[in-house]
């Protein structure tokens, strides 16, 4: 059956529709933030009761990543990620307001960017992922903020007034939107240029991706990043910034300041405010990590996407499980046959993978070919 094609907007109505979008955000801005993100958490939650069928897919996700949580708790953690995308529009409407050169350290706290810093100023290309969890859009805008420019890219919308509206408010404090449409010849120059490039990594790369390890089932996922790294030598930082939660964060966060506990950077006190945020990186694969593995790509790949999956594991609820990570999958599953032993053998040689965690691989493989042609998830 072929793909339904999506209907456009009439060019003539564009600037209306983008004046209409700039009111709705505008609208948000009205009264105080904190309010403003307590009424967004509950149009999310009310949200969430319209979309049962998606509540369900989300708690599907949730019980592959996380097995023995119990049903009660994976329903809330699906409704919390309605709320956490109602309120990452509040968020993202206020950025440009609370995110500038002066402010941003009220914010914002820095974590482990030591190692990282070496990457960026030495002036040779880095490539920069993150996933749809916490806020993907300040992870880049912060460090552009810092002074290293971000090339971060997008899918441009299709309002073409909004667009130019987006671009020019991020490029303002430094983050560069690249279209992904024309990011094959793009891209490259910018890494020849020894540029920073961010990619969000975590979605399904199609029947033609590189199946890797997430969570302990197949996921296709880009080979791009990986053959961008390989071919400009350029290292892979993985990070996060994460939204602090009042009661779960205050220990660790509030009133930490200076560098004693190693965090260098960052607002020097908190005491519940609202839009407070952990910028931290995960990992950073090295070039010398992957030289030497029997398949380079397959090695970053699975690897980023552990990066991922630990960083999902640091704050489920600010995951955006509607994606459907696990839709596509690998050749082998969709004829009916068992995973090939040179598979098994790669993802065995992956160091982080134990025992328990290939027995779990394969269990899902034996499920997930058992379903071949079913409505997987």
């Amino acid at each position: 059956m072929s793909k339904k094609k999506k209907r456009k907007l009439p060019a003539i109505l564009h600037y209306p529709a983008y004046l209409a979008a700039r009111a709705a955000i505008g609208s948000m801005l009205l009264g105080d933030l904190e309010t403003n993100l307590r009424a967004a958490r509950a149009v999310g939650r009310g949200w969430a009761r319209f979309e049962p069928k998606r509540v369900k897919r989300a708690m599907e996700a949730i019980a592959v990543a996380f097995p023995r949580m119990p049903e009660e708790e994976r329903l809330r953690r699906a409704i919390e990620s309605y709320e956490h995308l109602f309120m990452l529009a509040v968020e993202m409407a206020y950025t440009p307001r609370l995110m500038t050169h002066d402010s941003w350290s009220e914010r914002i706290r820095v974590g482990n960017l030591g190692r990282t810093v070496r990457h960026l100023v030495s002036g040779r290309p880095c490539v920069l992922i993150t996933g749809h969890s916490g806020n993907w859009e300040l992870l880049g805008y912060t460090l552009a903020l810092l002074g290293f420019g971000v090339n971060a890219l997008y899918r441009p919308l299709d309002l073409k007034p909004m667009d130019s509206w987006l671009r020019q408010t991020r490029e303002r404090r430094g983050l560069v939107l690249v279209d992904k449409f024309g990011a094959a010849e793009e891209v490259p120059r910018i890494m020849d240029r020894g540029g920073l490039v961010g990619f969000i990594a975590d979605q399904n790369a199609g029947d033609r991706g590189l199946f890797v390890p997430f969570f302990n089932r197949l996921a296709s996922s880009y080979k791009s990043i990986g053959l961008l790294a390989i071919q400009h030598e350029a290292p892979v930082i993985c990070g996060q910034a994460r939204r602090l939660v009042w009661g779960r964060d205050d220990r660790a966060e509030a009133g930490q300041f200076g560098v004693a506990d190693g965090h260098g950077l960052g607002f020097a006190s908190w005491t519940g405010e609202p839009f407070r945020y952990r910028i931290d990186i995960e990992d950073i694969i090295e070039p010398e990590d992957w030289k030497g593995q029997p398949d380079p790509l397959f090695y970053i790949t699975a690897r980023y996407r552990r990066a991922i999956e630990a960083l999902v594991r640091k704050a489920p609820e600010q995951n955006l499980w509607l994606h459907r990570y696990w839709k596509s999958r690998p050749r082998h599953e969709r004829l009916g046959r068992p995973m090939p032993g040179a598979l098994k053998e790669k993802i065995r040689a992956l160091p982080w993978i134990r025992d328990e965690d290939m027995g779990r691989i394969e269990e899902w493989t034996e499920r997930d070919t058992a379903a071949a042609g079913g409505g997987r998830g």
